[in-house]
């Protein structure tokens, strides 16, 4: 069984002294590969430094909602410029989105709006963060005609709002809420949506499973979120596993092996 985390956290520095023990943890749970998601601009350089020392580690570039008040123009003409000269490691740009709880929406909204013709521009796919805003970034993506490839990650929206972005294209991120029994809503949804728009992610060390404290996730927990989905959906674990592989190469544009050439 092969799995891949599409959005993990892991040039943060819970991991610092121990990535190779927790790599080595995670592959011998399944894991062989893993995207690490940009954050903000000063990231950057730590996000690819990281990706490039460990076999099979991917990345994606990107001004979070939660930062975009640090940055300014020149940021988005850099990211641009960036992702314009991508190499196979860099493989979507994200992470990018809209956040209801944290900041000012109105002031995030032309950052996300920019960094989606900028993915159009550079023929990447989308890592969005959505907060309790799944409606406003259907609207941006239709309103955009973005065509290309979308994780909406850490989902926990209803099902209308999941089916409405499914039908634009997006991949619908399935995390460690979904082993938390009170998280009924996301279980519900999740439970209910078609297989082939599903991906499994951690976003360690946040969004930890059940069990599991808070800031204790990692890569090696993305088993448990296996189980839990296999669980909700009445599947067996191996074949649920083969689809979801199926499904992160899709939206990486990754072949049987790893990165396609672009």
């Amino acid at each position: 069984m092969r799995l891949i985390d599409a959005h993990c956290h892991f040039d943060f520095p819970e991991f610092d002294g121990r990535r190779e023990a927790v790599l080595e943890e995670a592959r011998c749970a399944g894991l062989s590969n893993l995207v690490i998601p940009g954050v903000r601009r000063r990231d950057w350089g730590r996000v690819s430094r990281v990706a490039a020392e460990y076999e099979g580690l991917y990345y994606c570039l990107g001004i979070h909602p939660w930062y975009v008040d640090e940055h300014k123009e020149e940021d988005l003409s850099a990211l641009r410029g960036a992702l314009m000269e991508h190499h196979g490691h860099c493989v979507a740009l994200g992470e990018c989105g809209l956040d209801r709880l944290h900041g000012d929406l109105g002031s995030q909204y032309p950052w996300f709006e920019a960094q989606v013709d900028i993915a159009t521009q550079a023929h990447l796919p989308l890592v969005i963060h959505s907060v309790k805003t799944h409606d406003e970034v259907y609207e941006v993506l239709r309103r955009k005609r973005f065509g290309g490839r979308v994780l909406v990650h850490g989902f926990s929206g209803s099902y209308q709002q999941a089916a409405k972005l499914i039908d634009l294209g997006c991949f619908i991120g399935v995390g460690g809420v979904i082993t938390h029994p009170r998280a009924r809503k996301t279980r519900d949804t999740i439970a209910r949506l078609p297989v082939d728009a599903l991906v499994l992610e951690t976003d360690a060390p946040d969004m930890a499973p059940e069990g599991v404290e808070p800031g204790g996730n990692s890569p090696a927990c993305l088993p448990l979120i296996l189980d839990a989905l296999a669980e909700l959906r009445g599947a067996a674990r191996e074949d649920l596993a083969r689809s979801l592989l199926g499904n992160v190469q899709r939206l990486y544009g990754w072949n049987e092996i790893g990165p396609s050439e672009r």
